[in-house]
């Protein structure tokens, strides 16, 4: 397997077409993996915020003081999330409108102009299927597409990339009702690798290496309309609400 990174010279802004700057820049093949960083995405969706537009609610100065934070970023965790999971340490973590759990719903000021956050994207997997769609058209080629972005893990130090949108592969491979080196039936065992692909992408595109995209290539898997809700545990699952 190859994990092969695509460099962009310039800021993205709403006028980019992102399918197209990734093939002014790479040959793509049949059955590649496209793992695009959130934030191009972002951008060229107009998920951008200028903080000074922003006014926040009683609520959010409120935490904002108890937290020593910008309470116009507090404005924009909430009106993102569904819910706040936990706050401390001043660290907001929530259930974004996706079903997300993370910190601060996404939202960021890292990569943008001072004054200004972007959001997440709103469909993730909407985003993910355009972009397959376009290459399709300009290329004839097959390509799954996934969404990343860089979330922290409950009970670990440390954040990694997750899968936040998917198209053209399951987020999934389950690996119920097969048999282990001993034989033994497998019952539960699922793999996200929706979300172990985009952690390796991540090893190329690094945070400061003007790198959005990469090309996973030789990954060998089944080409499927997968979604990203398929990732999301459902309430009757959790053990921990």
């Amino acid at each position: 397997m190859q994990i092969i990174p695509i460099h962009f010279q310039k800021e993205i802004d709403s006028s980019d077409d992102i399918s197209q700057l990734i093939l002014d820049s790479f040959e793509i093949k049949d059955a590649d993996i496209l793992v695009v960083a959130q934030k191009i995405i972002s951008k060229q969706e107009g998920q951008i915020i200028d903080l000074s537009t922003v006014t926040p609610s009683l609520l959010s100065q409120g935490i904002a003081s108890q937290y020593e934070k910008d309470p116009r970023i507090i404005e924009l965790i909430l009106s993102e999330s569904k819910r706040i999971v936990r706050m401390k340490n001043g660290i907001i973590i929530v259930e974004t409108k996706h079903g997300f759990i993370c910190a601060n719903a996404g939202i960021d000021e890292s990569n943008v102009k001072n004054g200004f956050a972007t959001l997440l994207p709103v469909d993730s997997d909407v985003s993910a299927k355009l972009l397959c769609k376009k290459i399709k058209n300009v290329t004839d080629k097959n390509v799954a597409v996934v969404i990343s972005d860089t979330f922290g893990r409950p009970f670990r130090e440390g954040q990694t990339n997750h899968a936040i949108g998917v198209y053209g592969l399951k987020p999934l491979l389950d690996y119920a009702g097969t048999l282990d080196s001993f034989e033994n039936i497998l019952r539960v065992t699922e793999i996200a690798i929706a979300d172990e692909l985009s952690s390796a992408a991540e090893l190329v595109m690094g945070k400061t290496l003007r790198c959005p995209v990469s090309v996973i290539r030789d990954y060998s898997f089944d080409f499927s309309d997968g979604a990203i809700s398929e990732l999301i545990r459902p309430d009757s699952k959790d053990l921990f609400k």
